[in-house]
Protein backbone atom coordinates (compact mmCIF):
# COMPACT_ATOMS: atom_id res chain seq x y z
CA UNK A 1 0.00 0.00 0.00
CA UNK A 2 1.30 3.24 -0.92
CA UNK A 3 1.60 6.11 1.76
CA UNK A 4 -0.03 9.41 0.69
CA UNK A 5 2.53 12.64 -0.05
CA UNK A 6 2.07 13.39 3.83
CA UNK A 7 2.67 10.67 5.13
CA UNK A 8 5.69 10.42 3.05
CA UNK A 9 6.61 13.54 3.98
CA UNK A 10 5.90 12.75 7.68
CA UNK A 11 7.72 9.28 7.57
CA UNK A 12 10.63 11.48 6.01
CA UNK A 13 10.91 14.06 8.52
CA UNK A 14 10.57 11.58 11.48
CA UNK A 15 13.56 9.51 9.23
CA UNK A 16 15.75 12.62 9.73
CA UNK A 17 15.33 12.63 13.42
CA UNK A 18 16.70 9.16 13.74
CA UNK A 19 13.24 8.03 14.50
CA UNK A 20 13.73 4.25 14.40
CA UNK A 21 9.83 3.35 14.15
CA UNK A 22 9.54 5.43 10.99
CA UNK A 23 12.83 3.17 9.38
CA UNK A 24 10.86 0.26 10.28
CA UNK A 25 7.54 2.10 8.97
CA UNK A 26 9.23 2.93 5.75
CA UNK A 27 10.66 -0.49 5.31
CA UNK A 28 7.17 -2.15 6.17
CA UNK A 29 5.82 0.12 3.14
CA UNK A 30 8.62 -0.58 0.72
CA UNK A 31 10.29 -4.15 0.99
CA UNK A 32 8.05 -5.86 -1.09
CA UNK A 33 8.03 -3.22 -3.87
CA UNK A 34 11.82 -2.58 -3.72
CA UNK A 35 12.71 -6.46 -3.98
CA UNK A 36 10.42 -6.85 -6.54
CA UNK A 37 12.19 -4.06 -8.65
CA UNK A 38 15.88 -5.72 -7.63
CA UNK A 39 14.70 -9.06 -8.51
CA UNK A 40 13.38 -7.94 -12.38
CA UNK A 41 16.99 -6.80 -12.62
CA UNK A 42 19.48 -9.86 -11.10
CA UNK A 43 16.91 -12.42 -11.55
CA UNK A 44 17.93 -14.88 -8.98
CA UNK A 45 15.95 -14.66 -5.59
CA UNK A 46 18.75 -15.10 -3.22
CA UNK A 47 21.17 -11.93 -4.78
CA UNK A 48 17.33 -9.87 -4.90
CA UNK A 49 16.68 -10.81 -1.51
CA UNK A 50 20.19 -10.00 -0.11
CA UNK A 51 20.26 -6.51 -1.92
CA UNK A 52 17.18 -5.49 -0.84
CA UNK A 53 18.27 -5.91 2.66
CA UNK A 54 21.42 -3.50 1.66
CA UNK A 55 19.00 -1.23 0.31
CA UNK A 56 17.53 -0.57 3.59
CA UNK A 57 21.04 -0.92 5.56
CA UNK A 58 22.32 1.85 3.34
CA UNK A 59 18.93 3.95 3.87
CA UNK A 60 19.25 3.74 7.69
CA UNK A 61 23.01 4.43 7.59
CA UNK A 62 22.35 7.88 5.37
CA UNK A 63 19.57 8.63 7.67
CA UNK A 64 21.69 8.53 10.42
CA UNK A 65 25.07 10.04 9.26
CA UNK A 66 23.28 12.99 6.57
CA UNK A 67 21.63 16.04 7.87
CA UNK A 68 20.41 16.73 4.22
CA UNK A 69 16.57 16.02 4.41
CA UNK A 70 14.98 13.93 1.96
CA UNK A 71 13.03 15.50 -0.25
CA UNK A 72 11.13 12.54 -1.62
CA UNK A 73 11.30 9.18 0.19
CA UNK A 74 9.98 6.39 -2.32
CA UNK A 75 12.64 8.15 -5.34
CA UNK A 76 15.56 8.36 -2.59
CA UNK A 77 15.11 4.67 -1.92
CA UNK A 78 14.84 3.28 -5.49
CA UNK A 79 17.70 5.12 -6.00
CA UNK A 80 19.70 3.46 -3.65
CA UNK A 81 18.25 0.17 -4.79
CA UNK A 82 19.23 1.19 -8.59
CA UNK A 83 22.89 2.07 -7.09
CA UNK A 84 23.25 -1.21 -5.29
CA UNK A 85 21.74 -3.04 -8.18
CA UNK A 86 24.84 -1.32 -10.66
CA UNK A 87 27.53 -2.04 -7.96
CA UNK A 88 26.64 -5.89 -8.02
CA UNK A 89 26.70 -6.03 -11.79
CA UNK A 90 30.44 -4.24 -11.67
CA UNK A 91 31.66 -6.40 -8.86
CA UNK A 92 30.07 -9.49 -10.75
CA UNK A 93 31.86 -8.26 -14.19
CA UNK A 94 35.01 -8.00 -11.97
CA UNK A 95 34.29 -11.50 -10.69
CA UNK A 96 33.85 -12.92 -14.06
CA UNK A 97 37.32 -12.06 -15.45
CA UNK A 98 38.63 -14.75 -13.35
CA UNK A 99 39.81 -17.79 -14.75
CA UNK A 100 39.73 -19.74 -11.59
CA UNK A 101 35.76 -18.76 -11.29
CA UNK A 102 34.41 -20.53 -14.29
CA UNK A 103 33.44 -23.82 -12.13
CA UNK A 104 31.48 -21.34 -9.67
CA UNK A 105 29.81 -19.35 -13.10
CA UNK A 106 28.51 -22.84 -14.26
CA UNK A 107 26.72 -23.56 -11.15
CA UNK A 108 25.53 -19.98 -10.77
CA UNK A 109 23.98 -20.72 -14.56
CA UNK A 110 21.92 -23.98 -13.01
CA UNK A 111 20.93 -22.21 -10.80
CA UNK A 112 19.14 -19.59 -13.03
CA UNK A 113 18.09 -21.94 -14.94
CA UNK A 114 16.30 -23.61 -12.29
CA UNK A 115 14.87 -20.24 -11.39
CA UNK A 116 13.89 -19.43 -14.65
CA UNK A 117 11.97 -23.24 -14.88
CA UNK A 118 9.84 -21.99 -11.92
CA UNK A 119 8.85 -18.77 -13.24
CA UNK A 120 8.02 -20.14 -16.54
CA UNK A 121 5.43 -22.27 -14.78
CA UNK A 122 3.90 -18.58 -14.14
CA UNK A 123 2.74 -17.97 -17.94
CA UNK A 124 2.14 -14.02 -17.43
CA UNK A 125 5.20 -13.17 -15.43
CA UNK A 126 7.11 -15.12 -17.99
CA UNK A 127 5.45 -13.65 -20.84
CA UNK A 128 6.40 -10.02 -19.22
CA UNK A 129 10.25 -11.47 -18.37
CA UNK A 130 10.42 -12.27 -21.92
CA UNK A 131 9.57 -9.11 -23.47
CA UNK A 132 12.00 -7.08 -19.85
CA UNK A 133 14.46 -9.44 -21.26
CA UNK A 134 14.64 -8.40 -24.68
CA UNK A 135 14.71 -4.45 -24.12
CA UNK A 136 17.69 -2.95 -23.76
CA UNK A 137 18.52 -1.69 -20.15
CA UNK A 138 17.38 1.70 -20.32
CA UNK A 139 13.86 0.61 -21.29
CA UNK A 140 13.39 -2.28 -18.89
CA UNK A 141 14.35 0.05 -15.86
CA UNK A 142 11.62 2.74 -17.19
CA UNK A 143 9.14 0.51 -17.58
CA UNK A 144 10.14 -1.60 -14.53
CA UNK A 145 9.80 1.41 -12.57
CA UNK A 146 6.85 3.12 -14.30
CA UNK A 147 4.83 -0.06 -14.25
CA UNK A 148 5.57 -2.38 -11.97
CA UNK A 149 6.81 -0.29 -9.06
CA UNK A 150 4.06 2.53 -9.86
CA UNK A 151 6.49 5.59 -10.06
CA UNK A 152 5.81 8.83 -11.27
CA UNK A 153 7.26 11.01 -14.00
CA UNK A 154 8.81 12.85 -11.02
CA UNK A 155 9.80 9.88 -9.27
CA UNK A 156 11.55 8.43 -12.10
CA UNK A 157 13.64 11.66 -13.30
CA UNK A 158 14.94 12.03 -9.85
CA UNK A 159 15.82 7.95 -9.56
CA UNK A 160 17.54 8.48 -12.96
CA UNK A 161 18.85 11.75 -13.05
CA UNK A 162 16.93 13.02 -16.33
CA UNK A 163 14.00 15.21 -16.67
CA UNK A 164 10.63 14.46 -17.07
CA UNK A 165 10.78 15.13 -20.65
CA UNK A 166 13.22 12.79 -21.34
CA UNK A 167 11.40 10.30 -19.46
CA UNK A 168 8.15 10.70 -21.00
CA UNK A 169 9.74 10.14 -23.92
CA UNK A 170 11.93 7.24 -22.84
CA UNK A 171 8.70 5.55 -21.55
CA UNK A 172 6.74 5.86 -25.06
CA UNK A 173 10.01 4.56 -27.02
CA UNK A 174 10.01 1.75 -24.77
CA UNK A 175 6.29 0.88 -24.70
CA UNK A 176 6.83 1.24 -28.69
CA UNK A 177 9.35 -1.85 -28.60
CA UNK A 178 7.95 -3.15 -25.84
CA UNK A 179 4.51 -4.13 -28.28
CA UNK A 180 6.62 -4.77 -31.22
CA UNK A 181 8.40 -7.53 -29.21
CA UNK A 182 4.62 -8.84 -28.11
CA UNK A 183 3.64 -8.89 -31.78
CA UNK A 184 6.51 -10.57 -32.76
CA UNK A 185 6.06 -13.47 -30.14
CA UNK A 186 2.61 -13.59 -30.87
CA UNK A 187 3.05 -13.91 -34.26
CA UNK A 188 5.62 -16.16 -34.28
CA UNK A 189 3.27 -18.78 -31.90
CA UNK A 190 0.44 -18.74 -34.67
Amino acid sequence: MKPSKLEEKLLGLRLQKKDPEAFAKIYDLYVIAIYRFIYFKVSSAQDAEDLTSEVFLKAWQYARQSEEVIENLRAFIYKVARNLVIDFYRQRAKREYNADDEVLLNVKDERQQSLLSAIEAKVELNNIEKVLRNLKEEYREILVLRYLEDLSIGEISKVLDKSKGSIRVLIHRALKVSRDLVNQNHNGKE
